[in-house]
Parts: structure tokens; C-alpha cells; sequence
């Protein structure tokens, strides 16, 4: 399979199966795109006459090349990858915790999926003895896995703050009896980030995740406190001095841009006028009927606005304002094994979250859901039918995914989104699957006009 695109004045190949990329001309292009498979090594007498816009000669010289790199197998290669995962069945060995020790949350966000905090049941904090199950747990299930990731999530995890500063200890405390290496991350809205807690977050995060929307107005529409005031004048110098002080590197500013900011280019920008250099702001979900989602007709300004950022983007590498945008990042040297290329986040088998009560759920964004309750941490209960559902579920048993060019990018995509607009965790959010095609769009045309 060969995927072809155009921005600007770039012309783009991506060999799906090899991971080949390759920049190529006009002429060249229009050459691929006339073919679904392999071409052989004579030039077909209908190819001139299909582009008979271009001169015989320039035809010829292009179809050799194309054919060169099919010889050389980095265009239209054989995808071995169906057989591999077939082959394969992963073992849902647990390396990854969202611990929600907060179903509390002093903002109430128009989008929150977790109904602005409450994950729509009681509020509530987790209490020491709840998460020391659920790191014993994970300990437990995570087998010979030495390195374990640990989230403190809420809600608002800084509302129980106590509580992580006792489990970062009792983490590191279980990490030398069992050989483990736990890789701490907190997310947090950043109303009590204060001093005392910064100093503690980086002593003992690897990772920080302060949420923002981007421009005052934009963020204070959804990100409301609980008296209904905006949080940005609030928010924004306590995490402008939690980036500086980790040295602009291990953090992100997470922000969700909806309907009501489709220009949320100007967003990502504003965010990077602040000083902050490590930037993801991602398309909200929602239903249909919420009046915030985003629509199929939304998709053409969506599009629009990532080229936009990628321009702008190249233009701050080159004057020296360079920062990184998440969903942009992609590695085409050292990318990761083929089987997290093919299956993803791992919810559900390598990745769960664990809630107040020490229920055991595939991921933060399932919690609430009885229908994908795995077990709980008070009790040897653990699902192992449904585990092996998410384990079994890659690019390969969604057949959307199976035929679509980016699979290897996406990994298949979110298991909570597809069940939600979908009713299967194999079904992809289609809406959600159009705006990841752009994005690595954009960030192939990144790579290679950087490698001009």
C-alpha cells in the first residue's frame, strides 16, 4: 500500500508496510498514483497517454525511478506485518497505571469526559491504603516488566495531594524490593500549583501535564471554575513558572480545542508566544448532539489550520523559536517495535486505570462503565477474558484500520473513542481518524522539508 499527498509545492510517498518515505516529483506522483500495485519494469504504452501532459522522455526517466525503489523494496512492499500479527498474541502484562486519586475537581470544564470531575458518581479522594493496592497490583500483573508507569489523575490529583506524596514514596520504597523503575507523571489544572508542590513534582515526576486551552478567551469559554469565572489569569503564570522551572523539557501544556475554536492553530501559537515549548492541544470528544464536537463539515477548516501550524512551525525552526508540537512528533529512525505499532496504547491489557474505589477499568476514559470493569484491586478478580479482548485487538482485527495508510502512525487509534461513537472497540472513530491522517501529513511534510 502507497500513500500519496501533496502540501505546498511537496510531493509525498509513504510506503505503508516498510515505513519508507520519500519526497518526489510532479511527474513522479501522478506516475504512483496510477498504480495499486507493484509495476513491472517496462513502462506501459497506456501510462503515456494517461499523463499526456508530460513529455515521453521525462515519463520514462520518473517510471524508472519509481521502479527502482520498488525494486529496491521501499515502494509498494509486501506488508508482512498481517502475519506477524496473526502469529502474535500479547500477553496483557500491566506497565502502565492512571491512578485517580481525585473523583474531585475544582474546575468544571464544559468538555470534561469525567462529567467535570466526578466521573459522574460521588466526589471523592482515594485514600493511601486504595493506592498502595493498586501499585501492589500492578507490581503483581506487570510480570518480569522492570519499567512501570505511574499517572496521578483526577479529576484534580493536587486536591489530594497528601495521599500522591505518600504513594510517590511507598513507589519508590516497592521499586528496590521488586526491581522495579516506576516513571512518575502527574496531570494537573495548575489552580494549586504552588511552590511547595512544585518543589515536590520536580523532585520525584518524570513528567508534568499542566492543561490549558490556549487564549484567555478561548480557555475560560470551557475551563471554568466552580463559581463560573474563567481560569486562565489564574492558571497561566503558575504553569508558565512550572515549564521554566523543568527547563522547558519534561512537560507538556495539554490543551482541547472544540467548534467554538476551530482556529485553534492560533491557540498552539499563543501557548508558544508564552514561552512554553513543549505544546499539545488535541481535537475534544464529544457527541453529536453536545453542540462542541467536531463535525464532518469542520474537517476542511481543521485540515486548513494544521497546514497552517506546520508552516508556521518551519518558520520558527528556522528564526529560532523553535517548539514542539505533540501530535506533530514522529520518528522515522528509531520508531517504536512493530507490535506497539500494531496495537497502541495497550488499554485494556498494558495499560489500566484504577478509580477511588479500586476498581480496576481498561483506561480513564472507560471508568464509569460497568460493561468494561476488569476487577478491583481489594480482590484476586481480575478479568482475564476482557483483558485478552483489548490484548487482541490491533490494526489487523479492525478491518477499517487494516485498509487504512496510517495505521502504523496511530497504532489503531482510541479504544474508548471507537466504543463510544462506535459501540466497538474495534470500530475507529472516523471523525477523529480523518484529523490523525492530517496530522502525520503534516508532520511527513515537516520532516522532509527540514531535510531540504
Amino acid at each position: 500500500m502507497v500513500h500519496t499527498f501533496k502540501i505546498k509545492d511537496t510531493a509525498i510517498a509513504v510506503d505503508v508496510a516498510s515505513g519508507a518515505v520519500h519526497v518526489v516529483s510532479d511527474i513522479a506522483l501522478d506516475i504512483i498514483r496510477q498504480f495499486d500495485e507493484k509495476p513491472g519494469e517496462d513502462c506501459p504504452d497506456w501510462l503515456f497517454e494517461r499523463l499526456d501532459s508530460y513529455p515521453m522522455d521525462e515519463i520514462k526517466e520518473a517510471y524508472d525511478e519509481v521502479y527502482q525503489l520498488c525494486k529496491a523494496n521501499l515502494l509498494y512492499t509486501d506488508d508482512a506485518y498481517a502475519q506477524i500479527a496473526a502469529e502474535t498474541r500479547k500477553q496483557p502484562l500491566v506497565k502502565a497505571l492512571c491512578l485517580h486519586v481525585s473523583h474531585d475537581c475544582n474546575l468544571r470544564c464544559g468538555y470534561c469526559f469525567a462529567g467535570t470531575g466526578n466521573f459522574c458518581g460521588e466526589r471523592c479522594i482515594m485514600s493511601e491504603e486504595t493506592g498502595k493496592k493498586a501499585i501492589d497490583f500492578v507490581i503483581k500483573r506487570s510480570g518480569k516488566r522492570r519499567n512501570i508507569e505511574i499517572d496521578f489523575f483526577g479529576g484534580e490529583p493536587l486536591m489530594n495531594f497528601e495521599v500522591v506524596k505518600k504513594l510517590t514514596a511507598y513507589a519508590r520504597e516497592q521499586e528496590k524490593i521488586h526491581n522495579k523503575n516506576f516513571r512518575l507523571t502527574l496531570t494537573t489544572n495548575g489552580v494549586l500549583l504552588d511552590e511547595d508542590k512544585l518543589d515536590f513534582i520536580n523532585e520525584h515526576m518524570s513528567n508534568l501535564v499542566l492543561s490549558i486551552d490556549g487564549r484567555k478567551s478561548v480557555n475560560d469559554h470551557m475551563r471554568k471554575t466552580v463559581s463560573g469565572e474563567g481560569s486562565y489569569d489564574v492558571i497561566m503564570p503558575r504553569l508558565k513558572r512550572a515549564a521554566q522551572s523543568r527547563n522547558q523539557d519534561n512537560y507538556y501544556v495539554r490543551g482541547t480545542f472544540t467548534r467554538h475554536n476551530l482556529d485553534f492553530c492560533a491557540d498552539v501559537l499563543h501557548l508558544a508566544n508564552e514561552g512554553f515549548k513543549q505544546i499539545s492541544v488535541e481535537p475534544v470528544v464529544g457527541g453529536a448532539d453536545c453542540g462542541y464536537a467536531i463535525r464532518e463539515e469542520d474537517l476542511p477548516l481543521v485540515y486548513d489550520q494544521y497546514e497552517q501550524l506546520a508552516e508556521e512551525i518551519l518558520q520558527r525552526n528556522q528564526d529560532g523559536r523553535r517548539f514542539n508540537f505533540f501530535h506533530f512528533m514522529i520518528d522515522l529512525t528509531q520508531g517504536p517495535c512493530v507490535i506497539k505499532r500494531m496495537s497502541g496504547c495497550g488499554a485494556g491489557c498494558e495499560y489500566v486505570a484504577v478509580t477511588p474505589e479500586g476498581d480496576i477499568y481498561p483506561c480513564h476514559q472507560f471508568v464509569g462503565n460497568d460493561g468494561f470493569l476488569l476487577g478491583n484491586v481489594y480482590a484476586d478478580d481480575y478479568s482475564a477474558e476482557k483483558t485478552q479482548m483489548f490484548a487482541d485487538a490491533n490494526v489487523y482485527t479492525k478491518p477499517k484500520c487494516a485498509e487504512c495508510w496510517a495505521k502504523f502512525y496511530c497504532s489503531g487509534g482510541c479504544h474508548a473513542n471507537a466504543y463510544q461513537f462506535g459501540g466497538d472497540i474495534k470500530a475507529p472513530y472516523e471523525i477523529g481518524c480523518a484529523m490523525e491522517r492530517k496530522r502525520v501529513e503534516c508532520a511527513l511534510y515537516i520532516k522532509a522539508k527540514n531535510a531540504e
